[in-house]
């Protein structure tokens, strides 16, 4: 008979327990010592090994030749116990057990001796499930039981136990399992099964597992049942999910107000293997993760995604306001409830919802206002009291370069050339993360100019609104002078050349003023060539470890 992998799997010793070192150790110490506790408490998720942990302390506390602290798993006491014959241990759920009946039998069973192991162990699963009344019978016996007996209760919810039963027993509190040790274990078991595990395949089943080591093993079985190499893909259509990329150009989509994109998106999910409830979850996330991102700058500790998709998640963050995220969010929190009804039309939510999302003058809740006076306040600092005709109509970079580039005095082909490329690319190039800048010194005017940190938001509003401008800002470097002063420096006199054309410059200005929160005005703002030498202080090389500690 076929065995599930999560049972064939199931850690033997306290060693094989992943993820729980800070419990393990302590149970392993109690075990050397013969110091055992006469009830544990296990509390945590699902999937966490609380039930394991309790059924390898059962043995260990039999065991007739313990090994470091975990049973030896060859004496009479653990095979008995293993196979199930040992009438000392006993499992009880208390789902499904869970009257003052069951409790009062096992009130009565204490008193006698065990019959052939050295205690007598009762493990309670769920044990939050039991009934008022049975917790109140079971009070006195676990606050004074026979010396040879343990009592091991585990549960999902503790916050349902009585306070009276919870400072009666040793509490543990089991951990979610972090995503790097479910992969190296599913890998591990993958090697040994012969089933072929992308590292990538891997990562994204132990984040669907949220936790857990038994889902993710299950899922890991799941996959393997397509008899064919478990990938990032095979995984997404096995358990419906949408794709990353998908999940961003929806956003994008959104930002940009392209009803045919996300129209199209739903009919994909809908005539697809997808559930459009999963999908919704899955952009949900991603609202989440942009938040993050918007409101700490050291978002990557708390987000379970690679360097690419940082920056990626980084870029497509840009193009809201965080008043914008959290009405959007709210919008999704209001449609998946929806979408949880039993005759609710989830397709019909989804777009509804989505059209929502794009012109917030279609709501009058709070949060919608909040997130249109955010661009009203972003305009007023900006400057620009309308909306641009490249937000409105979307209008090719390439027409914008076109008659740019003809405006120019005497640029050469090969400059007009690099130009148009950069442009091109700047519309779906992500922001790198580049290594803040040591702090340089003018060794003529002794000027200490500090980096400025929002640089980077200010090229993605730039290039929102003029991505020809913005593809010049992208390798430039800037700083700050004082409280006011704001120090751009280009790499050729070219690219200076093309800031100071049209009005180029009082966009990066808007942009300044917005992300600054502050007016910069037209002589706060000093547009140079990068000088060829530069020089740098102790002081400024201090100031520059102080910004890549606090990024």
């Amino acid at each position: 008979m076929h065995q599930a992998l999560y049972r064939k799997w199931r850690p033997q010793t306290f060693e094989d327990v992943c993820g729980q070192e800070h419990i393990t150790s302590i149970l392993k110490y109690e075990a050397d010592h013969g110091a055992f506790s006469h009830a544990y408490l296990f509390c945590g998720s699902r999937g966490t090994g609380k039930t394991t942990c309790a059924k390898i302390l059962a043995k260990v506390v039999n065991c007739e030749h313990p090994v470091n602290g975990s049973p030896c798993g060859v004496c009479s006491a653990c095979c008995a116990i293993d196979s199930g014959a040992a009438t000392d241990v006993l499992e009880m759920d208390a789902a499904s057990n869970n009257g003052v009946d069951n409790i009062r039998d096992i009130r009565d069973e204490v008193v006698f001796a065990p019959n052939v192991l050295k205690y007598r162990v009762y493990i309670i699963d769920e044990v939050h499930m039991l009934s008022g009344s049975a917790f109140n019978a079971l009070l006195k016996t676990l606050e004074e039981p026979p010396a040879h007996v343990v009592f091991i209760l585990a549960t999902t919810e503790l916050q349902k136990l009585p306070a009276t039963i919870i400072s009666r027993c040793q509490r543990f509190d089991f951990r979610r399992i972090a995503t790097p040790v479910l992969r190296d274990r599913l890998l591990h078991i993958a090697r040994v099964e012969g089933i072929t595990l992308d590292e990538e395949a891997a990562t994204l089943l132990g984040k669907l597992a949220q936790g857990g080591m038994r889902d993710a093993i299950s899922l890991l079985e799941l996959c393997a049942g397509a008899r064919r190499p478990i990938t990032t893909d095979l995984v997404n259509e096995t358990v419906g999910l949408t794709g990353r990329e998908a999940l961003l150009s929806t956003v994008r989509a959104i930002a940009a107000r392209d009803y045919d994109a996300l129209y199209s998106r739903v009919a994909d999910v809908v005539q697809s293997s997808m559930d459009l409830g999963v999908f919704w979850q899955d952009l949900i996330s991603i609202y989440r993760d942009m938040l993050v991102v918007k409101t700490t700058p050291r978002y990557a500790e708390y987000l379970d995604l690679t360097d690419a998709e940082c920056r990626q998640l980084r870029e497509v963050s840009g193009l809201f306001s965080k008043e914008t995220i959290l009405y959007h969010r709210q919008l999704l929190d209001s449609a998946y409830l929806t979408m949880q009804g039993a005759n609710a039309l989830k397709r019909v939510t989804a777009e509804l919802t989505l059209t929502r999302m794009c012109d917030e003058s279609l709501s009058t809740t709070n949060e919608a206002l909040l997130s249109r006076m955010s661009k009203l306040e972003e305009m007023l600092l900006s400057g620009r009291f309308t909306v641009s005709k490249a937000e409105q109509d979307a209008e090719p970079i390439s027409a914008q370069m076109t008659e740019n580039a003809a405006e120019l005095p005497k640029a050469t082909k090969e400059e007009e050339s690099a130009a148009v490329i950069q442009a091109k690319e700047a519309k779906t190039a992500p922001m790198p993360r580049t290594k803040p800048q040591a702090a340089p010194v003018d060794t003529s005017g002794k000027r200490v100019l500090r980096p400025l940190r929002a640089w980077q938001e200010v090229v993605e509003r730039v290039t929102r609104q003029d991505g020809m401008t913005a593809s010049f800002l992208k390798s430039a470097q800037a700083y700050t002078e004082g409280e006011q002063t704001v120090i751009v420096r280009f790499e050729n006199d070219f690219m200076l050349m093309m800031l100071n054309r049209g009005d180029a410059k009082d966009l990066l200005r808007g942009a300044l003023s917005v992300c600054l929160q502050r007016e910069v005005k037209e002589k706060d703002l000093i547009c140079e060539v990068k000088p060829k030498v530069s020089e740098v202080s102790a002081l400024d090389e201090i100031i520059e470890e102080l910004d890549q500690d606090f990024l």
